[in-house]
């Protein structure tokens, strides 16, 4: 299938909408779960994951706060603003930078277009003029790198890239959750680091596609936030090599997305798109449809990060899935449909049960095995006392 073919039959599905923007966040969600055939259709078709919960009538209980985008857009602004003082400060102090050299490309926009395909280009015209030695003192600012995710490009928007430090770039990221005491929030520090490492792996691509050294970017990258209750940026240089690892080799792992949604009907749609008078193109019914024809992965971590979780987990408790349970307990029962196949096969045993599948009957010997064990060591029941004989029943009182 062309990629082109591929493209049209995922814009079919979506609708008239613009696509979502593909992000290191929806990245990093994606390769925590790579087997999760409906999460990789809906990010590659760019679909409104939040709004489609919200049609199923399982609206996401999570979400980026207002306020919290709107702190980090101003904390950004604050360490880039005055020609980037405080970020040049920042990056002279800590990778040992001559400020008075330093050039920066803003590439927010490009010609007066924030096209990311635009921008993109002109990203990868500075980064090849970088690497070859052309030029040596620049800082890219929201400088866009293309990534194939799935089967589709993904075009990730870092806030910074140095120039050649030591030999090598580093990625930039500036969050605005606070280090108090010299500690930040170890989830929100987690979080950024595999943002961050998807931005290295794009990076390190996009170089090795231009024809020079991946190894040019650091496996660190400088984590700017603000200072106890402050707004004064303090930096960080953290090591993501175990992030890169891991999200490369689940990046490697993902099916194409295009494959995944071939099996679809023709009708299918996940259009989320309203009439003119506001009621929308689409029946529920319609969008459900479609989704519950997609293959899911679900895991209780699910709920940390995807906004169909909850559509998601509905399903899996409807129909007793294991992995309802977690991970472990789906991986210990393979072949097993649903927990309620597993409670019969442990209630019928011997000669008197259902026959065992032959692929299955190592998990129902086990199943048993910890049945049995559980009969034994579950404590006996208390005696319940005899009822004492009424010896007034059937006399009067008086």
């Amino acid at each position: 299938m062309s990629t082109h073919h591929s493209e049209d039959r995922l814009a079919s599905l979506r609708g008239p909408l613009a696509p979502e923007p593909c992000t290191a966040r929806g990245i990093t969600a994606l390769t925590a779960n790579p087997g999760c055939s409906r999460r990789a259709v809906l990010d590659a078709a760019g679909v409104d994951k939040a709004t489609l919960a919200a049609r199923l009538g399982r609206p996401a209980g999570f979400g980026q706060s207002p306020f919290a985008l709107a702190r980090g857009r101003a904390f950004e602004a604050m360490v880039k603003a005055d020609g980037y003082a405080e970020l040049l400060t920042l990056l002279r102090e800590h990778l040992d930078i001559p400020v008075g050299e330093v050039a920066v490309a803003d590439l927010g926009e490009v010609g007066g277009s924030t096209s990311p395909g635009l921008r993109a280009r002109e990203t990868e015209h500075l980064l090849d003029r970088l690497a070859a030695g052309v030029e040596e003192r620049l800082l890219l600012d929201h400088p866009v790198l293309p990534l194939e995710v799935a089967g589709r490009t993904a075009f990730l928007e870092p806030d910074a890239v140095t120039h050649r430090v030591a030999g090598r770039f580093h990625v930039v990221e500036i969050k605005s959750f606070a280090v108090i005491d010299g500690q930040a929030d170890p989830a929100k520090t987690a979080e950024a680091a595999k943002q961050a490492a998807v931005y290295i792996i794009a990076l390190r691509r996009l170089l090795e596609r231009l024809g020079h050294d991946p190894a040019l970017v650091a496996p660190e990258f400088l984590l700017i936030c603000p200072k106890d209750f402050s707004q004064r940026p303090v930096p960080a240089l953290i090591d993501v090599r175990q992030e890169i690892e891991a999200i490369g080799f689940q990046l490697s792992r993902l099916r194409r997305a295009d494959d995944l949604a071939r099996p679809l009907p023709a009708d299918a749609t996940l259009d989320l798109s309203t009439r003119e008078d506001g009621t929308p193109a689409r029946t529920d019914t319609e969008l459900t449809a479609t989704v519950a024809a997609l293959d899911t992965h679900y895991t209780p971590d699910c709920l940390s990060y995807c906004d169909l979780a909850r559509h998601c987990r509905a399903e899996a408790v409807e129909a007793a899935r294991p992995e309802r349970l977690g991970g472990r307990v789906r991986d210990d029962l393979p072949g097993i449909d649903s927990t309620r196949t597993a409670l019969r096969l442990i209630d019928s045993p011997g000669d008197e049960g259902e026959p065992v599948d032959p692929d299955s009957a190592e998990v129902v010997e086990r199943l048993r095995a910890a049945a049995r064990l559980y009969d034994l060591r579950r404590p006996p029941a208390p005696r319940r006392p005899c009822a004492p004989t009424d010896t007034t029943a059937g006399r009067g009182v008086g």
